[in-house]
């Protein structure tokens, strides 16, 4: 894939930028987050593209531009560090056992894993307060489930692919389930309602069984 990232028009006021990786899609949202060009509304990363939305008095071609020129390294936030998070879990999940086989590893050392490392929350999505989460240890990468659950209880916390996430609330999902948190990800008596934000530096932590 070219260095340069392919810049599509959606609709009238947004570019969607295509870059084919989560690793790009983050580094390319930093970078033009800590420098926003006049003319950018709002900035919303996915597994592999970002979303540019255009403010109303926008000249699309002019943000066009300005958006061919984003470097992927800049430092997000103009340097600021990223709020931390840390999500008590009691690792008591259904599938727990099988990713321990699908690793490789025992049942302790994926909590040791999970735990063990910092993750970062990439984007949101599925679900209102759903945030996908990468960076953590490479040895926790496993597969959906063949077969997906008609109902994931809320607080459920899960793995799939590069990413781990907590569901927010009841809903089916087809991820690896390795453990449970009591923390409220979705609350509309909270500003913001959401408590993974974009950029955050989540911290997982054993609660016990």
């Amino acid at each position: 894939m070219s260095d340069a990232p392919a810049l599509l028009p959606y609709g009238d006021r947004a570019v969607l930028v295509e870059l084919g990786s989560v690793e790009r899609a983050l580094a390319w949202a930093d970078a033009l987050d800590a420098d926003r060009p006049a003319g950018v509304a709002d900035v919303v990363p996915a597994a592999e593209t970002v979303l540019v939305v255009l403010a109303e008095d926008a000249v699309p071609e002019r943000v066009r531009e300005a958006l061919r020129s984003v470097r992927a390294d800049a430092t997000s936030g103009g340097g600021l560090e990223p709020p931390l998070i840390e999500i008590p879990v009691v690792y008591d999940g259904p599938d727990l056992a099988d990713v321990a086989s699908l690793t490789g590893l025992t049942e302790a050392e994926v909590v040791a894993a999970h735990t063990g490392t910092p993750w970062r929350v990439a984007f949101g999505g599925f679900a209102p307060g759903f945030g996908y989460l990468v960076g953590g240890d490479p040895r926790l990468r496993v597969p959906r489930r063949d077969r997906a659950r008609t109902s994931v209880p809320a607080g459920a916390v899960g793995l799939a692919g590069e990413f781990s996430g907590v569901y927010p609330r009841s809903s089916p999902g087809g991820w690896q389930l390795i453990g449970r948190t009591e923390v409220r990800l979705w609350d509309l008596d909270r500003d913001p309602p959401a408590l993974l934000r974009r950029g955050a530096e989540v911290r997982f932590t054993e609660a016990g069984r």
